[in-house]
């Protein structure tokens, strides 16, 4: 305790606020990062097999969530808080704190996974996809057993980019009053001139985006063929 002290003079002051932005960026990781994961491999999918020559082709479809993809990754996230405001009021009930920054990070981090989704499943070898086609296996079939099974390890990389970059993008909550450790590194830390605050804060978040990259390459490695 007494070294911590010494170079983290500041963040032992007040412990329970560090632990408290800890466990403010886990929560909003964990929540926008799970449903993340669902909604963008849901519209990975269909960006596949919707386009020209797809299982199920259907141009239409594939041109309308090209376009959305492509426009709302081209939003600034800090401009997306505001621009969904009102929906996020909707859905969660408030605008502000963590409840009020998770669909901003859903839909901010969504079309980027989507994007790793789509670009892993196009690597599926084509032939395994005519051989269960040849088969009479139903297009969701093939999904399951085909696209989804061969893809595993690119799509569980592409997840670890994605979550490693949805915890740059908590660093802009505080924007909305959702905390975190971002908003505790510029507000006690950095406005004060207390760099021991600002490095404790990048130390953690170190450690975090670690954890996920080793979860994602053992994850990567087992579903390897």
């Amino acid at each position: 305790m007494a070294i911590l002290e010494s170079w983290f003079p500041h963040v032992m002051d007040k412990p329970d606020k560090f632990l408290e932005s800890i466990e403010e960026t886990l929560i909003m990781t964990g929540w926008s990062g799970a449903l993340m994961l669902v909604f963008g491999l849901v519209l990975g999918v269909m960006l596949t097999v919707t386009k020209k020559g797809g299982i199920m082709d259907c141009p239409i479809a594939f041109q309308i969530l090209d376009k959305l993809i492509n426009l709302f990754r081209s939003i600034p996230f800090v401009i997306l808080i505001a621009f969904l405001m009102n929906i996020t009021k909707f859905i969660m009930g408030t605008r502000i704190g963590i409840k009020g920054v998770i669909v901003p990070l859903v839909v901010g981090s969504v079309p980027f996974f989507s994007r790793q989704v789509e670009s892993a499943l196009a690597g599926v070898n084509g032939g395994l996809i005519e051989a269960a086609k040849s088969m009479g296996v139903s297009p969701l079939g093939i999904i399951f057993r085909v696209y989804l099974k061969e893809g595993a390890a690119a799509i569980a990389r592409g997840a670890t980019i994605t979550l490693i970059s949805l915890i740059g993008l908590t660093a802009m909550a505080g924007y909305v009053g959702a905390g975190g450790l971002g908003d505790y590194a510029i507000t006690y830390g950095y406005n004060y001139n207390r760099m021991d605050i600002v490095w404790a804060s990048v130390i953690v978040i170190v450690v975090i985006v670690t954890i996920i990259q080793a979860i994602g390459t053992l994850i990567a490695k087992k579903t390897t063929h």
